[in-house]
């Protein structure tokens, strides 16, 4: 029983399952399971089966029916119940056998009985069951549509019922309905009209997933209620979720008044177990339906849900393949880019065909790209901002965007309609598709707004609607609907979309496998020869030695000069192999990480080169304290002293600088930004970006890759002191190595910047 009285301000919390009454037409008996004793019946068991209430409760069923009765339905308990219902029941009154359709369900620990009166006694005979279907159900199979298919249905249903107007009521995803099918005699037709999702609660909606078939044999009824009012098991009200006799909610009761419907009887349409729709069935006077005829109609509604899939994928077939073309086609030239994003921005036409769009944004954590018709940039970050936690199945859909986002209300023109795909959530990769504004004009039954009716004391109460004649209405903000095979082409679209990327990675990883192998071979290569070139070198710079000292008076002055100049090139030479030792042991050297202090290590290596270049002024700058950092200190330490090193050599101004800093890089806060920490490791603090600055010589544009060449000069052997040309080819692993990159700034003239970055974990 309902505390509050109902109105539609409230029938969405109408407790319909527990209305604590049910339909005249029928009887309710509660059983205990274990005893089969009656605790609960309704209150008209006088009227249809000739014993009052109180004889029966506290009763065994055997005092109603004959022991084998009593035995079938016992051996019933064991069975599954939609097989078994309805049951062939009678007993004796007043010398009348009287003859019954009993239905069981069960409930926790009770039975529920619901017993039915009927003419005569009949067999469950399954030939004439089938003599009853067979061409319906050929019918419904063969039919070309699924409008077709519906057609079928209401015509076949209301031959086998006999009701006034039968119709197929199917439901859109926003939970409105649309009569889609209808055969009737009425001058009032009501095909093609909508209903609000109001006119059926969420509760009743539930309800009809419950129980395929709903019987309504005249809206006028007096309820009949329970008693004991309550379940003596439970002390609750009785659940009849699953009762063919439940009553019905007064609110709707008065709604089939309204429209001048008597009977009425419903049978659930399914598919993927959601409600799809009702075969709807109206009659002007009382209108009673036998459980076997009940039976018939379930069966087509069910075989009818199972047709559902079958017609649907039929419908737009030639549509469907073109969409499976360019799905092939766009996924075959994206497989060939070596980029994914590229390969997108390659495909943008395509992009938009492949669910006939106006426009689209391509997504990731680097970038945003607009194609065609879409919202502005900021407007799409604070759109994905707003989908992200909406996305089901990595998809989200809508084709009344304004109507849950009222910030799309400024550009419904050309985004009412939104499609969105996340390809992964890790990365942040997403595509949006959009379509514009359509304006639509939609035939309603009657006007579906919830009228206010005045009551004799003023009061005012929301009640059932009056009126189902046709009431159009302009619809503003919404798009043409994303089709079923649309969004299944997007669907498959993601699944493809991460084959193509682990491919890639496949194929990257074995890249880096075979590249990793390779360095480490020429590591080994490097460190191998120049260890066993150094001692001939020896030998040979020994040798040369040896001739000068032993020979000098022998040999002229030419003959001296060929030896110091041999003398001189093994000496280079040497140079040269030990650079190239100490570059494959940069790379092969297990890094030590520590936490450091930046301006002590740099102080000290100030210090060392002022040492060992005492005749040189150079103002050292240092603009503020320089960060702890965690990393290798001997390489960190080699590549400051690198950096300054280059600073001070290259350097012909009378008044020279070196200036050692940083810059702070903080982590990104706008959408667009925030993606990147998804793609590449966090940072522990800060970001920096470390330079060394001087006003030397400077350095050609052409020239700044060359200089990270090993062995490679730009001046002559003996130019700004001599050199290998490691130190930066050195300086440039280290950075690497450390996960981070190098990169110079420089003019001709006027001086060089060298900046470099570390990982993350070398930062704190």
């Amino acid at each position: 029983m309902t505390e509050h009285p109902i109105d539609l301000t409230n029938c969405d919390r109408e407790p319909i399952h527990i209305p604590g009454t049910i339909q005249p037409h029928g009887v309710l008996l509660v059983l205990q399971a274990s005893s089969l004793e009656i605790i609960q019946t309704s209150s008209n068991t006088q009227e249809l089966i000739g014993r009052a209430p109180a004889e029966l409760l506290g009763k065994p069923l055997s005092n109603l029916f004959e022991a084998e009765q009593i035995q079938q339905i016992q051996q019933c308990l064991k069975s599954d119940f939609d097989n078994i219902n309805p049951l062939n029941l009678s007993f004796e009154h007043l010398e009348n056998l009287i003859y019954f359709d009993g239905i069981l369900h069960s409930l926790d620990t009770v039975i529920i009985l619901e017993l039915e009166a009927k003419q005569v006694k009949q067999k469950n005979d399954f030939f004439e069951f089938y003599h009853q279907v067979r061409g319906t159900i050929t019918r419904i199979q063969k039919a070309p549509t699924l409008l077709e298919m519906c057609r079928v249905v209401v015509k076949e249903v209301r031959r086998i019922t006999g009701f006034d107007r039968v119709m197929i009521y199917r439901f859109d995803p926003e939970g409105a309905g649309c009569v889609i099918a209808e055969d009737t005699d009425h001058e009032t037709p009501y095909l093609n009209l909508h209903y609000p999702s109001s006119d059926i609660p969420q509760q009743a909606r539930q309800l009809y997933t419950l129980n395929w078939l709903r019987l309504i044999s005249d809206a006028n009824y007096q309820p009949v209620p329970l008693i004991p009012e309550t379940n003596p098991v439970t002390n609750q009200p009785l659940d009849l979720s699953r009762s063919v006799l439940r009553s019905v909610s007064p609110l709707h009761l008065e709604y089939l008044k309204n429209m001048g419907v008597t009977a009425s009887m419903s049978i659930s349409l399914m598919q993927d177990g959601k409600l799809w729709g009702l075969i709807a069935c109206h009659h002007l006077s009382p209108k009673y339906v036998p459980y076997n005829i009940r039976t018939v109609g379930e069966f087509i509604g069910q075989v009818m849900s199972v047709e559902l899939a079958n017609k649907e994928s039929s419908e737009d077939s030639d549509y469907k393949i073109q969409l499976k073309s360019l799905q092939t086609q766009f996924i075959e030239a994206l497989s060939q880019a070596e980029y994914l994003m590229d390969g997108m921005v390659q495909l943008k036409s395509q992009l938009l065909h492949l669910v006939n769009a106006t426009g689209a944004v391509i997504y990731n954590s680097k970038e945003c790209i607009l194609v065609g018709e879409t919202p502005s940039e900021p407007e799409v970050y604070a759109l994905l901002d707003w989908i992200l936690p909406r996305f089901k199945h990595s998809l989200f859909e809508t084709r009344s965007l304004s109507k849950d986002y009222p910030e799309a209300e400024s550009f419904k023109a050309i985004a009412s309609g939104v499609l969105a795909l996340e390809i992964s959530k890790t990365h942040q990769n997403y595509i949006l598709w959009f379509r514009p504004e359509v304006f639509q004009t939609v035939n309603w039954g009657g006007n579906p707004n919830k009228p206010v009716e005045v009551l004799e004391d003023g009061s005012l109460r929301m009640s059932p609607r009056k009126s189902f004649e046709l009431w159009q209405e302009t619809v503003q903000g919404c798009s043409l609907p994303w089709k079923p095979c649309e969004i299944e082409v997007v669907a498959e679209l993601r699944s493809l979309i991460v084959g193509i990327v682990l491919h890639q990675a496949e194929e990257m990883a074995s890249m880096n496998f075979e590249l990793q192998r390779s360095n480490e071979e020429l590591d080994s290569f490097a460190y191998i020869a120049s260890h066993d070139l150094k001692e001939p070198l020896r030998g040979i710079h020994n040798y040369a030695n040896f001739l000068m000292e032993d020979y000098a008076d022998v040999l002229d002055d030419d003959g001296v000069g060929k030896l110091k100049t041999m003398v001189r090139l093994t000496q280079r030479m040497e140079d040269l192999i030990n650079s190239l030792l100490h570059f494959s042991r940069v790379g092969r050297a297990e890094l030590i990480r520590q936490t450091l202090n930046l301006d002590e290590l740099v102080q000290e290596a100030i210090a060392t080169l002022t040492i060992s270049r005492p005749q040189s002024e150079i103002e050292f700058r240092v603009p503020r304290p320089l960060p702890n950092i965690k990393c290798d200190f001997n390489q960190i330490n080699e590549l400051f002293t690198n950096l300054i090193g280059n600073a001070i050599k290259y350097n012909d101004k009378a008044q020279k600088f070196v200036e050692i800093g940083f810059i702070e890089n903080p982590p990104p806060q706008s959408t667009q930004e925030a993606a990147t920490q998804e793609q590449d490791p966090p940072a522990l603090g800060t970001h920096y970006t470390f330079y060394v600055r001087d006003n030397g010589i400077g350095i050609s544009l052409q020239h700044f890759e060359k200089i990270f060449q090993i062995f490679r000069r730009l001046h002559g052997r003996n130019d700004f002191g001599g050199g290998t040309g490691a130190g930066l080819t050195i300086a440039r692993k280290i950075v690497e190595r450390h996960g981070g990159r190098i990169w110079v700034e420089s003019s001709l003239n006027e001086g060089s910047t060298f900046y470099f970055t570390l990982s993350a974990e070398a930062t704190l």
